[in-house]
């Protein structure tokens, strides 16, 4: 029974350029998570304006919009690993501008933004490179259990660097939050280079607005696809609390515990992806997708409602346990279905769907808190997000009708690898 439950190692005993993604993914992601602690306390410090650490959020969506689409056509057209090497040595650099800043005797507000939309910018264009990579060196029935195991790197990441943010930024100082993430970058680039070179595909098209207007076509003619993007980016735009946590803290009286909140959320994603073994073994994605992002909304909208700080932490981890099950799923819907030729502009499409709705969530939550209130902002969200997904799961039957058994997208790439394997 217990085995049933624990995650599914195919794909790390499997492949060794898996196992050195996945551990870069795991340095890189602990110290980006200091430093989405350490960047909004300064700036609270340093404003005391719910709007102004909102406003990280819109600052970084031009960006990431521009620069998501772009970079999947880079990504389809280009070397991955070579992509994925020089976006994270030019994060690194990001994080030498902050820690600098840090150590003014008057750090400056301004650099706080260009760095949130520098990062935005780089993040955009690797992040699909790195999701269209793993699939080319992880087995077609492999990609669930992948899936998980690439889900359980970004929650121990999100678990354990938030935990420690709280910690070092209230006791050593913003600056060691920011060194700490600087140090992580250079361990994380020397797994990278070390993994086999992965060139465009032969069919895949040079980057250009039309290459990118052909994969939203694509994307478009997906319909249970694109149910995953509506489901995810109503899912974070309109209850994603990160923004307001530094003021919940303080209204609950509990500066201690918000390194705790920022945990909280990856800390329910872990315990899902440690019992992840079930996820293989579901085939109806698509409809625990829409399950699973009512579920974070409810979670949320009660978080905005209780004034018990125990309480407010159970619950943003139960939240996080919901959004892992969607991301699982909604993963392996992607990467089981798409084909290997348009997977670079896919994940572009998909890194808007589940990034874009954060950084909404952001402006969102900052400037209805500045409105209406703080608990307002945050129980509205949430039950507006249950409410949006019911809607959209009513308007999407493709969507809750999917089987990866049965889907002639998902046959008709599992059919074409292995005929690749077997020439």
């Amino acid at each position: 029974m217990t085995s049933a439950l624990l995650p599914d190692l195919a794909p790390w005993k499997a492949s060794a350029d898996f196992r050195r993604l996945w551990k870069s993914g795991l340095v890189s992601n602990f110290g980006s998570f200091l430093t989405l602690v350490a960047l909004p306390v300064q700036l609270k410090d340093l404003t005391e304006s719910t709007a102004a650490v909102g406003a990280i959020g819109a600052v970084a969506l031009l960006p990431l919009i521009v620069c998501g689409l772009y970079g999947g056509a880079l990504a389809d057209a280009l070397d991955k690993r070579s992509l994925i090497v020089w976006t994270e040595a030019g994060q690194g650099l990001l994080s030498a501008a902050l820690l600098l800043n840090a150590l003014l005797p008057r750090p400056a507000i301004w650099p706080l933004y260009a760095v949130a939309a520098l990062s935005s910018a780089l993040g955009a264009v690797q992040r699909p490179a790195l999701d269209s990579l793993w699939p080319r060196i992880v087995a077609h029935d492999d990609m669930p259990a992948a899936a998980s195991l690439n889900s359980l790197r970004w929650t121990v990441g999100g678990v354990a660097g938030p935990a420690l943010a709280g910690v070092v930024v209230a006791y050593a100082g913003l600056g060691w939050a920011y060194a700490a993430d600087l140090l992580t970058f250079a361990v994380s680039l020397a797994y990278i280079v070390r993994i086999a070179a992965s060139p465009a595909a032969h069919e895949a098209a040079k980057p250009s607005l039309r290459a990118i207007a052909e994969g939203a076509r694509y994307a478009w003619s997906r319909k249970e696809l694109l149910g995953t993007y509506v489901v995810d980016l109503a899912a974070m735009s309109l209850a994603m609390p990160l923004a307001v946590l530094p003021f919940l803290a303080d209204e609950l009286g509990a500066d201690w515990a918000l390194g705790l909140m920022y945990a909280s959320i990856p800390a329910g994603s872990l315990l899902v992806s440690l019992t992840s073994g079930w996820a293989s073994r579901v085939h109806r994605h698509g409809l625990m997708v829409a399950l699973a992002a009512a579920g974070w909304g409810l979670s949320i909208a009660a978080v905005g409602l209780t004034r018990h700080v125990w309480l407010v932490l159970l619950l943003l981890v139960v939240g996080g346990g919901f959004d892992m099950v969607s991301g699982i799923f909604r993963s392996a819907m992607w990467n089981q279905t798409i084909p290997d030729e348009l997977r670079g502009r896919l994940a572009g499409i998909e890194l808007l769907s589940y990034s874009v709705g954060p950084q909404l969530g952001q402006v969102r939550a900052g400037g209805l808190a500045a409105w209406t209130g703080l608990r307002p902002s945050i129980a509205y969200g949430g039950l507006a997000c249950a409410g949006a997904v019911g809607l959209l799961a009513l308007c999407l039957p493709g969507l809750m009708t999917y089987d990866a058994r049965t889907n002639e997208h998902a046959v008709r790439v599992r059919e074409r690898r292995a005929a690749t394997a077997r020439a």
